[in-house]
């Protein structure tokens, strides 16, 4: 253990450090990380099971910081511990290039284990995590997977709906093993939450199933942090909420308990009064060398004998090494894409449909997988046959029902491929991405390995109308940065897109069908974004489509054809996929000189980049039958053949 002074001086170095880098960097939130530095150094000096020499030991403790606002805590603590961030780069805090941006980024720097900033994103990572770890425990054993997940929030975290959706999941799973302590300052930017809230947050979370216990006053009682802590980690039927009446901005003589102190930096002379008060020298970035080794061998001595433990118990377990290691991987055993299903042309088939025939193929041969929906499990193809649900008495099953929360879901699926050791899979109406497009963009921010499939993926939806008519869905899908968006033309592509996900080192969006599709390709367009699947000898148009426009286009082609008209048909699935192709391949599929017609049953933003014309759908949709509004809004062959007629005289 380290001394009483070793304690108080950590925290001091925390707080201080809170308030050096934010007036360093002329901006940053010192005052919950001021106020947590009590809990911080508790949870990573004296609970927390982490090896600093090894940021990713599957069986470590997971810390999520929530209010990601408070990230100058989080780095704080990486710097005590040892995780290789120096005194440079807490003074480069929120400068280009440092290692200590302005919200932590998992991935960016050691030991950050979610990008976190949007508020309440981070509490429902953590539930993901813990959901991962009692998964994988069940499946693997407690030998060498059995640890906790941490998350701290605040009020912002819980004022978020998303936190709703997620707390609720977590208390229906009975989650033991995650415990959140929230931060009950009772300050936001705009002052006293009085201003705007007055939930009973007690009551709210004991309603939904979890264990509650104020803490009270004991912001700086470490004794009494430590034992509330260990309390809550003895519970293992339910998830656990601490409450910790905490101080924004103490043991500042002038902010303490002040909406000044979240996010406006302290001034030089605020910073002098609050050293002064904390004993500690007016210099910038105070860090004595022999504490932050004494911290450092401290922290390095409990992981390495935690992680020698584990280790050992690996060593010595039966578990299926392949396994265990395609599940962290979140890829497929050797040859497992060989299952993958195959599909005669003619066939007809709604893409939502093939998904679940290509899950069920592979399911032996990626481990990993585990399948959800928002309560349209079986509309969204992501049923897996023959599994038993994930519930708190099934834990290790691979069926998730994740209820009507698309929010939750997103969130919670990106906090389990970034805890590892599962490919999760979620499903819901395409339309209803916008319940959702948070964790997708964190997703592709954070490179989490997340499928999201979205079905009924057009106005072909129909009689619903236009509320459930996604229209604008693929340009936002397609405006995410590092979001891989597939949206195949039929069973082929669906079974070559699913193969690609899972060998894809981030984030998949799959676009599908809810109507039959004729099986028109042998899917090879997924692999290469883009691909020819209908020539002419003397091709006078180029009609480039997506989706269930691919056959419309094949259609169209035809009858060009029999009018004498020669015409390429090109199947783009995905365009991210086809930007990534070498210049050659791009304008051998895409001839410059030959005029391209894009047809897409969406907004045609973004087709310009491809196509000299476009053939879309630029307004909401209407209720009626899919076939007739397809018809009725131009998604048909006459309409192909038409435009595709005036853009070659145009030309």
């Amino acid at each position: 253990m380290l001394t009483p002074e070793q304690d108080q001086q950590s925290i001091n170095l925390i707080r201080g450090f809170a308030m050096d880098a934010p007036l360093h960097a002329k901006s940053g939130h010192q005052g919950t990380a001021m106020a947590l530095a009590p809990l911080a150094h508790v949870l990573y000096s004296r609970v927390m099971r982490h090896d600093p020499a090894d940021p990713h030991w599957a069986d470590r403790d997971r810390f999520v910081l929530s209010n990601g606002h408070a990230s100058i805590l989080q780095y704080s603590m990486l710097f005590l511990s040892g995780y290789g961030l120096e005194l440079d780069d807490i003074k480069a805090f929120r400068q280009w290039g440092s290692a200590t941006p302005g919200h932590p980024e998992v991935g960016h720097t050691a030991g950050v284990e979610v990008t976190t900033g949007p508020l309440g994103q981070g509490f429902a990572n953590a539930v993901g995590m813990a959901l991962a770890e009692r998964h994988l425990k069940a499946r693997f054993g407690a030998d060498v997977q059995d640890h906790f997940t941490f998350v701290l929030a605040g009020d912002g975290c819980l004022m978020e709906g998303v936190s709703h959706e997620a707390a609720s999941l977590a208390g229906h799973q009975r989650l033991g093993g995650l415990v959140c302590v929230y931060d009950d300052n009772h300050i936001t930017i705009d002052g006293d939450t009085a201003l705007t809230y007055s939930d009973d947050v007690a009551g709210r979370f004991e309603a939904y199933g979890w264990h509650v216990e104020h803490l009270g006053e004991a912001g700086n009682d470490l004794d009494a942090l430590e034992a509330g802590l260990r309390r809550a980690m003895a519970v293992t039927d339910r998830p656990s909420l601490l409450i910790l009446r905490s101080h924004i901005g103490y043991p500042s003589p002038d902010f303490t308990d002040d909406h000044s102190a979240h996010g406006n930096p302290f001034k030089a002379e605020n910073v002098t009064r609050t050293k002064a008060v904390m004993g500690i020298p007016d210099e910038p970035f105070w860090a004595p060398d022999s504490l932050v080794a004494a911290y450092r061998a401290h922290c390095a001595d409990r992981g390495r004998d935690a992680h020698d433990a584990w280790n050992a118990r690996f060593a010595a377990s039966a578990v299926d090494r392949d396994e265990w290691a395609a599940c962290w991987a979140a890829r497929g055993l050797d040859g497992w894409e060989d299952a993958l299903p195959t599909f005669e042309q003619g066939e007809s088939i709604a893409t939502r449909v093939a998904i679940e025939k290509a899950f069920n193929a592979t399911l032996a041969g990626v481990p990993g997988l585990v399948a959800g929906a928002a309560d349209l499990t079986g509309n969204t193809g992501t049923k897996l046959a023959g599994q038993q649900p994930m519930t708190a008495a099934t834990p290790e099953g691979r069926q998730v029902y994740y209820g009507i929360r698309e929010h939750g879901m997103g969130s919670t699926m990106v906090g389990m491929a970034l805890h590892g050791g599962v490919l999760p899979a979620g499903g819901t109406f395409f339309v209803f991405l916008d319940y959702m497009r948070p964790p997708v963009r964190l997703a592709a921010l954070s490179g989490a390995k997340v499928v999201f499939v979205f079905t009924h993926d057009s106005v072909g939806v129909g009689e619903d109308g236009p509320t459930h008519q996604p229209v604008e869905h693929l340009a936002t899908l397609r405006a995410i940065p590092h979001l891989q968006v597939i949206r195949p033309a039929d069973a082929n592509e669906t079974s070559q897109a699913w193969r690609v996900a899972v060998e894809h080192d981030g984030p998949t969006a799959l676009v599908l069908s809810r109507q039959n599709l004729p099986v028109c390709t042998d899917g090879s367009a997924v692999e290469v974004g883009a691909a020819v699947v209908r020539d002419h000898a003397d091709p006078k148009v180029v009609l480039l489509a997506t989706g269930s426009e691919v056959s419309v286009c094949l259609e169209a082609a035809a009858q060009l054809e029999a009018a004498g008209v020669g015409a390429r048909v090109v199947s783009m699935p995905s365009w991210d996929r086809f930007e990534r192709q070498p210049e050659d391949y791009r304008d051998d599929v895409l001839p410059p000189w030959l005029p391209v017609l894009s047809v897409e049953a969406a907004t045609t933003l973004g087709w310009s980049a491809y196509a000299d014309a476009s053939i879309g759908i630029d307004r909401f949709g209407a209720s009626a039958p899919g076939p007739v509004v397809l018809e009725k809004l131009g998604i048909n062959v006459e309409h192909v053949v038409a435009a595709a007629t005036d853009l070659i005289s145009e030309e």
